[in-house]
């Protein structure tokens, strides 16, 4: 049978909620820059590799204080709901377009 430590579960939840929130702020900043720059590419990949080092970074740090495999399941449960919310609101927030009316310019 399998023997879950929640105790490092929980540490992967705790630390990795804000880690994750901080990894799509970022996100969502580097976006912003890069659709108001001449130059898109060199912000998305500047906010890519910032924020993806931040986030393994921080993933190890909890895995070495932790000392234990279950931690990394916290905190990939973590990002995945930062994630699912992250997702959810960008499409709350998205301007309704109604059906046919996309694309429909005329030249």
């Amino acid at each position: 049978m399998i023997t879950v430590d929640w105790h490092a579960v929980l540490l992967g939840l705790a630390v990795g909620v804000p880690a994750s929130a901080l990894f799509f702020v970022g996100l969502a900043w580097g976006m912003q820059r890069a659709l108001g720059s001449e130059r898109p590419g060199i912000w998305l990949m500047i906010s890519a590799f910032g924020r993806i080092a931040a986030l393994l970074a921080v993933g190890f740090s909890v895995t070495a204080v932790a000392g234990s495999n279950w931690a990394v399941a916290g905190y990939a449960l973590a990002f995945f709901l930062a994630r699912l919310i992250a997702v959810l609101w960008a499409r709350i927030s998205r301007p309704a377009t109604t059906a046919g009316q996309e694309g429909t310019e005329c030249s």
